[in-house]
C-alpha cells in the first residue's frame, strides 16, 4: 500500500493555455526553457536552487510563488505591498499540480523587497488600532535580526514556502541558524524551495540541490556543486585567484 503523496506542490510546468515568444526574456534562459519544455517535479522537503547572476534562479522561485497565488514581492497569501514591479511574465505562463486539499500556509521571502514586507506588516497593527508587537518591530532590528524573525514567526507552520537569497542579510553564524530552521521546517512536512548562493546553507542533510546553468536544470551533490569547488579553492589558496584580479603595484 503506498503512502499518500502530501507535498503540496507537486508538479511545476507550462500551463497549457500559455503563450509566450521564445525568443524573449526570460524564456531564452536555459533553466527556463528547460521547466517550460520539459517540466519539473518538485520534491518533498527542502529543494535548494543554485546558480551564478543570472542563472535564473530567483527568476524560477519569483514565478513559482506567483503561480501559486503569493505576492511576487513576498509575502504570506492576501499580502499585496508593491513597490516597483519587476517581476517577468513567466509566472502567468506556469501551471502548479498540487495534492488535493493543499492549501495550507505559504510564504514568499524575497530579500530585496523585505522592507516592504516590514512596513505591511507594521501598518497592518496600526491600522487595525493595536500596537505592533516588539517582535514584529522590524525595521527597529538590525538587517540581520530582522531576517531571523520573518523566518522564525511567518514559517514556522508546515506548507509551502519559497526563498529567494535568504542568506542576503546573514552572518555566518546567523546562516547555521537558518539551516537548522530548514532542517526543522523539512521534519515538520513543509515543503520548501529556496534559490541561494550559499555552500552553507544548501548543505542541508536530505535537502535537493539544483544546479542551475547553461546547461539548464540538473540535480547534482553538494559537494559537486561548483559553487562549493569555487568556496574550496578560494578559501584553500585565496592569492590564486586574487593575483588574477588585483594589480600587486
Amino acid at each position: 500500500m503506498s503512502l499518500r503523496d502530501t507535498r503540496p506542490v507537486r508538479r511545476v510546468q507550462r500551463h497549457p493555455r500559455s503563450s509566450y515568444s521564445p525568443s524573449s526574456w526570460p524564456y531564452t534562459v536555459p533553466a527556463v526553457a528547460q521547466l517550460l519544455d520539459t517540466g519539473l517535479d518538485l520534491p518533498a522537503g527542502v529543494t535548494f536552487l543554485v546558480g551564478e547572476n543570472g542563472s535564473g534562479k530567483s527568476t524560477l522561485v519569483e514565478a513559482i510563488a506567483e503561480a501559486y497565488g503569493l505576492n511576487p514581492e513576498g509575502g504570506s497569501r492576501g499580502v499585496r505591498h508593491s513597490t516597483r514591479a519587476s517581476e517577468s511574465s513567466l509566472g502567468s505562463a506556469l501551471q502548479l499540480v498540487k495534492s488535493p486539499g493543499s492549501g495550507l500556509w505559504s510564504y514568499f521571502l524575497r530579500a530585496e523587497a523585505m522592507h516592504g514586507e516590514y512596513t505591511f506588516i507594521e501598518r497592518t497593527y496600526v491600522e487595525s488600532g493595536l500596537p505592533v508587537p516588539e517582535d514584529q518591530k522590524l525595521h527597529e532590528m538590525s538587517h540581520g535580526e530582522s531576517f531571523l524573525e520573518i523566518l522564525r514567526t511567518k514559517l514556522d507552520a508546515p506548507g509551502f514556502d519559497l526563498m529567494d537569497e535568504p542568506e542576503a542579510a546573514l552572518s555566518f553564524r546567523s546562516s547555521l541558524t537558518l539551516v537548522a530552521l530548514l532542517g526543522e521546517m523539512h521534519t515538520n512536512g513543509s515543503q520548501v524551495l529556496v534559490a541561494t548562493h550559499s555552500p552553507l546553507l544548501c548543505s542541508l542533510p536530505g535537502a535537493t540541490v539544483l544546479e542551475v546553468g547553461e546547461h539548464g536544470l540538473r540535480e547534482v551533490a553538494w559537494e559537486d556543486l561548483q559553487l562549493v569547488q569555487d568556496w574550496r579553492s578560494y578559501l584553500d589558496r585565496p592569492e590564486g585567484w586574487l593575483r588574477h584580479l588585483i594589480d600587486p603595484s
